[in-house]
């Protein structure tokens, strides 16, 4: 995963690259000049804030910076990749490719390399189709971890006994039920009985 540290110093350093100050860069990006600032970086309670990808967006606009120059520079302060499973959202619901928790086993999983995850359980699904827009797009890869706490309002992917997979968020958990928001305005949320439910793990990145 990528850290706070590592997003504010690849900032930090593309302001350098292109002679600007994280003021400078602020201000030439459209944004607040203070926007950038250190003090910025953590709220008065000592949490940590992190840049929006708007701004993030901005300010490769303003330097002419590609995305591709930003992930270079982000790499070069990163650990080296590790590769983690990989598989088709579709092919998820099938039997064999998952534990009782969750947990990837067996051997139909691809691989593909992620820097700087340190879940040894994580592992990649890729979006097959338009149900999940407009979050998730046909051919993005979201990150799953099955050991991550869930909290209300986080994206998770759910499977059901019936081996039914689903990319949601959830809204609300009871002691009986679970209840889903549909990432796609079109599809309708659901609410699932745990009984129902073979695991739910949070999705904790997503390539959009």
């Amino acid at each position: 995963m990528l850290s706070h540290d590592q997003i504010w110093s690849a900032i930090d350093t593309l302001a350098q690259r292109y002679g600007l100050t994280p003021s400078g860069l602020a201000r030439k990006a459209g944004l607040d000049a203070t926007t950038f600032n250190r003090s910025k970086r953590l709220s008065a309670d000592g949490r940590e804030r992190w840049p929006s990808t708007e701004s993030i967006a901005k300010i490769l606009s303003a330097t002419g910076a590609s995305f591709d120059e930003f992930m270079n520079v982000l790499r070069r302060g990163m650990p080296p990749a590790h590769t983690i499973p990989l598989i088709g959202f579709a092919q998820a619901g099938s039997g064999g490719f998952f534990d009782d928790g969750g947990f990837p086993v067996g051997s139909g999983w691809d691989e593909v390399a992620f820097p700087g995850l340190q879940d040894e359980k994580a592992y990649a699904l890729e979006i097959a189709g338009d149900s999940m827009l407009p979050l998730y797009r046909d051919g993005d890869t979201i990150i799953v971890s099955p050991g991550a706490a869930i909290r209300r309002g986080d994206r998770v992917v759910v499977k059901t006994v019936e081996g039914e997979v689903l990319a949601k968020q959830l809204r609300r958990q009871t002691a009986k039920t679970v209840e889903l928001a549909s990432l796609n305005p079109e599809h309708a949320d659901r609410v699932l009985a745990l009984a129902e439910i073979a695991f739910m793990a949070r999705v904790i990145w997503a390539s959009q």
